[in-house]
């Protein structure tokens, strides 16, 4: 039997906060600028996630970090200080790909569109989103960043990163009963104890300059390798949405 997955998405009990990557490091601050916070009011509670600015007025994250409502805080470094660097805007919409699927966790995709567009600076700043539908191949660096937890008692306020390598799709399909190469990335050596956890949900995966995927889980104890939902597969669906939504009457979710 495959093990239990994680949805890395993490739900704050009172007085608890996002955490670090596991066998990361904290990042220099601001060298992510695009990095997104993401506080959510969910059934159960309050919930964080990752996210990143993709355009002035648009956070891309994982679908399964929805809930209502939504504010995200760009520019930050310690989420648990009121930095003089940081913005924080409430989310006017938020857009889960039409085909989401909790139980197989595939098309893990969310856009939120911002009620005020981010002021652009050295510290706040989109991502570039691939010009191709080309994957990132197995043995290449990546980098992740986020606040997710370590575990149940570890925590740090600042960002965390760190460096992982894709793997063969066959690492992730021998472990997860739903992966699919279509739209996912398997990330992470098994062999080392590097990976997302807890809170690092919605975060991007960074190759090459470019961000190719979206952290969506991994297994409950947060051993490599992690599921990434694939951009690339995504982008026609993510620059019609864009446009659809850039006219601020509209209100229905375009579908492909």
């Amino acid at each position: 039997m495959k093990p239990l997955l994680l949805m890395v998405a993490f739900l704050l009990p009172p007085r608890a906060w996002a955490g670090e990557i596991i066998g990361g490091q904290e990042a220099r601050p601001h060298s992510h600028p695009y990095m997104a916070y993401l506080l959510t009011q969910t059934p159960v509670g309050l919930g964080t996630c990752g996210g990143f600015l993709v355009r002035e007025d648009f956070v891309l994250t994982a679908a399964r970090c929805w809930g209502s409502p939504i504010n995200v805080i760009l520019g930050a470094h310690n989420i648990e200080r009121l930095e003089s660097t940081q913005q924080r805007i409430s989310v006017l919409r938020a857009i889960r790909h039409p085909e989401y699927d909790q139980q197989t966790n595939l098309n893990d995709i969310m856009l939120l569109q911002l009620e005020n567009s981010a002021r652009l600076n050295r510290n706040v700043r989109p991502i570039t989103l691939p010009l191709t539908s080309t994957r990132p191949s197995p043995g290449t660096k990546c980098t992740v960043a986020g606040w997710g937890l370590v575990g149940p008692y570890a925590r740090t306020d600042v960002l965390q990163d760190v460096r992982l390598r894709v793997q063969r799709d066959q690492e992730c399909s021998d472990r997860f009963d739903f992966y699919t190469r279509q739209t996912q990335i398997c990330v992470g050596d098994p062999r080392k104890r590097k990976s997302t956890f807890l809170g690092d949900t919605g975060g991007p995966l960074m190759c090459q300059q470019e961000a190719k995927g979206i952290v969506s889980y991994v297994n409950r104890m947060g051993a490599p390798p992690a599921v990434f939902t694939s951009i690339s597969s995504f982008l026609p669906w993510i620059r019609r949405t864009m446009r659809r939504f850039n006219q601020w009457g509209q209100t229905e979710t375009p579908r492909d």
